[in-house]
């Protein structure tokens, strides 16, 4: 059957721009982080948080999430690297694709971790700022997955087919269902539900980043089951449909015991320094100190003229009386 309609996939994932290469992989992932970083700044700053502390924090979050993501894809995918006639150099060629969203999410959440307790916030609250950006920046990154022709599902006919041309890496050209587009889509509405969940029911203490979790572990249980690139199984499922599994569960469960013990929404996310305290202000129970004005001195002042101008009438009373003895 011919395929009349379907997604082409890009002749070349890269372009020289003289001796520089811009490789649309890398593009896609450096766009999404800074989705990510832009609204979650503006969602922190909308919960009381300061401009700029996202993407401090973001420093620390986001080199341990490409270090995690990729040592995640290379554990699990190691016969690509380290078996025969493979290069194990290759395994730092980020740029060629491999990058594992659990452990991204994994070490990224240590980075900010430590990125959260050097400015004194606590690291749910900023997961929650952070939740649908990086859903989004999801969304976005999956098509380096399309210059890359990687990550396609089974064989298909439909009118969005995704028509691979590349025969590298035991590639076979053909048309395929496009389980990155669907992946992109998945997250797109995973964004936009964490957004309207976060609005209407005020989730704090992390559960808006637990919803965001869950949400995308439905998404990628059912289009990992569609792919049909390389990967372990067990128990006749992928590796990564059982870790979707036992994800999900940790963040449901995550979700409910938060909102038992914590209900709400936390009221400060980020405490007020020293150096944020508005001129005049004091921390702590110290009270404002009051300037004590000096003791004017005018009442002693009016009581010395008084007695002057008594002793001027007295002479001059003295005056006038011998004056007039001697006339």
């Amino acid at each position: 059957m011919e395929t009349i309609a379907y997604i082409p996939s890009p002749s070349h994932g890269v372009i020289h721009l003289g001796p520089i290469p811009l490789r649309g992989y890398a593009f896609c992932i450096i766009i999404g982080v800074f989705v990510a970083v832009w609204l979650g700044n503006k969602r922190w700053v909308a919960r009381g948080g300061k401009v700029g502390t996202v993407a401090d924090i973001a420093v620390w979050a986001v080199p341990f999430g490409l270090v995690g993501g990729r040592l995640y894809h290379v554990i699990t995918d190691y016969e690509l690297y380290f078996s025969e006639g493979r290069d194990w150099v290759d395994a730092f060629k980020v740029w060629q694709g491999g990058l594992g969203i659990w452990g991204a999410i994994a070490l990224g959440a240590v980075g900010a971790w430590i990125g959260c307790r050097r400015r004194g916030i606590p690291l749910p609250a900023w997961a929650d700022a952070l939740a649908p950006g990086i859903a989004f920046a999801q969304a976005i990154g999956r098509w380096g997955n399309w210059f890359n022709q990687e990550l396609y599902g089974r064989e298909t006919h439909l009118p969005w087919a995704l028509h691979i041309t590349s025969s590298t890496d035991g590639r076979v050209p053909g048309y395929y269902q496009p389980t990155f587009l669907y992946e992109s889509l998945w997250c797109v509405g995973v964004g936009f539900l964490v957004i309207w969940a976060d609005r209407r029911f005020k989730l704090g203490h992390g559960r808006a980043f637990a919803l965001y979790v869950a949400a995308y572990c439905v998404g990628r249980g059912w289009i990992e089951y569609m792919r049909v690139d390389d990967a372990h199984h067990i128990l006749g499922l992928r590796l990564n449909d059982w870790t979707a599994m036992i994800v999900f569960i940790l963040a449901v469960t995550y979700f409910v015991i938060s909102a038992k013990k914590r209900p709400g929404r936390e009221e400060v996310v980020e405490p007020e320094t020293d150096a944020d305290a508005p001129a005049g202000e004091t921390d702590g129970d110290s009270e404002p100190v009051e300037k004590e004005e000096p003791e004017s001195d005018a009442p002693e002042a009016k009581e010395d003229a008084d007695a002057t101008e008594e002793a001027e009438e007295v002479d001059l009373k003295k005056d006038e009386a011998e004056s007039a003895k001697k006339s």
